[in-house]
């Protein structure tokens, strides 16, 4: 399942940073071009409607570019080169324990994809699970981050205390948490750590347009992931197609809505109505909702039948209007500081 497409992706990818480093308004006109030929879509401005995402999900699959969601094998090619799952699991706020047991149930019920952080102190709980698995490393793809300050400042020993606590050969995905102080040199480390072969592919956590525009021109290697808050009342439905336009994968965390919000958001009764219609839950109509816009979704559980609903999402498929209907419920009501 998860291969590395070569030289042509390599090719891809470096067209894609040398759309970024044109500068911010260049980098939106040639970025836009280039992405017309990646993605086979012509319309990514911030009022591109559901079908358009879909229509360019689809095209890019038939084209096997970067940033193609596949709906059959429920994967993204990377422009790295490497091909990632597009529903997984979250570990925020996941204790040991319970971390490794939501790890164990999400890899049973066929799951691969697995997100944690430095900051949530349970990769050690995500590589002992991994390790446990009967599941082939190569087929599972973990995800983790370097957090400001201490870690930003001495990044390689950053990155070599991941690789320790996770155990697990190799970092499939290392994001930076979020901008900070030496957030350029830690990026900069990441990017050799990929030429040593201890990280197979890199990108960012909460950046957005202004800080993706300072950052870019920086760095070698274009992220190949940029995951940002996501959900029906905050959509950036500016942001998405901004960063699809750079040939980079976008990712959704909270996509319930977050601490506080989960209730409320899966209650909504336009939500409620769809799921009611397709014979599913309020969860896999968001998720379905995220996946056909373009972005992959990494829900935290620790209910192991949660786990399974939360990859069960395509045994159905949301309409144009239903789109709409979600699309309409956006609040810009961002619900955490990052």
């Amino acid at each position: 399942m998860k291969r590395k497409i070569p030289a042509i992706i390599a090719l891809l990818s470096a067209l894609g940073f040398a759309a970024c480093i044109q500068g911010t308004a260049q980098a939106e006109a040639n970025g836009a071009n280039q992405a017309a030929s990646e993605t086979a879509t012509e319309d990514s401005s911030a009022e591109t409607d559901s079908a358009d995402f879909l229509d360019a999900v689809d095209s890019s699959a038939d084209a096997g570019l970067p940033g193609a969601f596949d709906f059959e094998t429920h994967t993204v090619l990377l422009n790295s080169g490497y091909e990632m799952p597009i529903m997984g699991l979250g570990t925020y706020s996941l204790s040991d324990e319970e971390c490794y047991n939501s790890v164990t149930a999400l890899l049973e019920a066929g799951g691969r994809l697995i997100d944690t952080a430095y900051m949530y102190g349970n990769e050690a709980a995500v590589g002992r699970a991994v390790r446990d698995s009967d599941v082939p490393r190569e087929e599972i793809f973990v995800i983790t981050k370097l957090y400001p300050g201490e870690q930003f400042a001495n990044p390689e020993k950053a990155i070599q205390d991941a690789l320790d606590k996770l155990d697990i050969g190799y970092i499939d995905m290392m994001l930076l948490h979020h901008p900070g102080e030496n957030d350029v040199k830690a990026y900069q480390e990441m990017e050799q750590a990929v030429a040593e072969g201890k990280i197979h592919s890199i990108g960012l956590s909460n950046w957005y347009v202004d800080e993706l525009e300072e950052f870019l021109p920086q760095v070698t290697i274009t992220p190949a992931l940029v995951q940002n808050e996501i959900h029906p009342y905050y959509q950036e439905n500016d942001v998405i197609p901004y960063i699809q336009d750079l040939g980079i994968v976008v990712q959704g965390w909270y996509p319930f809505g977050g601490r506080g919000h989960t209730a409320e958001l899966l209650s909504d009764s336009v939500i409620s109505e769809i799921a009611a219609a397709h014979g599913v839950t309020s969860a896999q109509v968001i998720l379905r909702w995220n996946l056909q816009k373009g972005v992959v979704v990494i829900p935290g559980s620790s209910n192991p039948d949660h786990i399974r609903e939360n990859l069960d999402l395509f045994g159905f498929e949301l309409s144009d209007d239903e789109m709409e209907r979600i699309n309409a419920l956006d609040r810009g009501e961002k619900h955490d500081w990052y």
